[in-house]
């Protein structure tokens, strides 16, 4: 019986919106299951048409809980976070939690899509790092002054919240693009104070089911 309310994440082991749902149900103790979604094999397997039935986005991550199924990054770990409030990932005070979804739209709507794979596809070859690292620079500008008036140990005080969750991936994405981060001392320093908790840990691409072997670590 239990087996069957499991929930079921449709997940990429690369994708850095899969990651931070990932990091979510760690750091709230859910219990789960990866159908890993290859985004390279087959032609991409998000667009077979059980999937699309899934979501029609053709995106993953998507999350089957509690009977529904939900699929955004955001609208999942808000969910998440109104069904199983702890450990809290949006903070009680209103200025607080605004800074947090501020943070967490500036890099899942500002930065991530402009240089995802569906977007890369669209640019001619010798161009794409290049578009990568534009918008991934252009995003971090920014993000790295907000930081400076809203962090403490974290992206938003002191206490890791939904922020925290999207910036991670993004640095590790910005990593994977060969952009120099040493701009940017305080979204390093934050990813670096992150990367030690163990949820972060667990939930890192090179530890998922689907990681090649020569991923792995």
């Amino acid at each position: 019986q239990t087996e069957i309310l499991r929930p079921i994440l449709y997940s990429y082991f690369r994708s850095s919106c899969s990651w931070r749902v990932r990091i979510a149900l760690a750091l709230k103790g859910i219990d789960y299951e990866t159908v890993p979604i290859n985004l390279i094999k087959d032609g991409g397997q998000q667009f077979s048409k059980d999937f699309q039935a899934l979501n029609p986005m053709k995106q993953v991550p998507a999350l089957k809980i509690d009977g529904i199924t939900i699929h955004q990054s955001l609208a999942i770990i808000e969910y998440l976070e109104e069904t199983r409030p702890t450990p809290r990932l949006l903070p009680q005070d209103p200025k607080k939690r605004a800074s947090v979804r501020m943070i967490s739209d500036l890099i899942a709507g500002g930065i991530q899509p402009l240089q995802n794979l569906s977007v890369l596809k669209q640019v001619e070859e010798k161009f794409q790092l290049t578009w990568a690292q534009n918008a991934i620079i252009s995003g971090f500008n920014a993000l790295e002054q907000i930081l400076q008036s809203t962090a403490g140990t974290y992206c938003v005080g002191d206490e890791v919240t939904m922020a925290d969750l999207c910036l991670v991936p993004q640095v590790a994405n910005a990593e994977r693009f060969k952009v120099d981060c040493t701009p940017y001392p305080t979204i390093s320093s934050i990813n670096k104070r992150l990367l030690v908790l163990e949820a972060f840990q667990v939930t890192h691409p090179c530890r998922q089911p689907d990681t090649p072997t020569e991923l792995r670590a």
